[in-house]
């Protein structure tokens, strides 16, 4: 598994890239704790990660908690397919601000538009 690496891209957003797995994700907190932004507005761009298990999800909720306890509001954009059908199984998916970078899909809502900027 290739190791993830987290960096911020030049509109103050958190990339995310790489393999989140049980081996990569505490090195990555811990990353992420040491260069902290301190934005009232976290927002993470997932859409270069490659593949993930159950605790690239568990970071995702700690990331949500943790801007919670510290009165931020956080968004996770571009969430990668295989996360998304692992949060969906999970009940996660109502629970994470999950967005898209992207013009929504036709026909991915009710009545054949996206009506809202969640994936649900």
């Amino acid at each position: 598994m290739a190791d993830a690496t987290i960096s911020m891209d030049g509109n103050s957003r958190l990339a995310i890239a790489g393999d989140l797995s049980f081996a990569s994700v505490p090195v990555l907190w811990e990353q992420w704790r040491a260069m902290r932004p301190g934005q009232a507005a976290l927002e993470v761009d997932l859409s270069k990660v490659q593949r993930s298990d159950s605790a690239g999800l568990a970071l995702l909720v700690e990331w949500l908690r943790e801007a919670r306890q510290t009165g931020q509001s956080v968004r996770f954009f571009n969430i990668p397919a295989q996360m998304l059908a692992m949060a969906r199984v999970s009940g996660l998916d109502q629970v994470l601000p999950l967005h898209r970078d992207q013009a929504p899909v036709a026909g991915s809502g009710p009545g054949g538009e996206e009506d809202s900027p969640f994936i649900v």
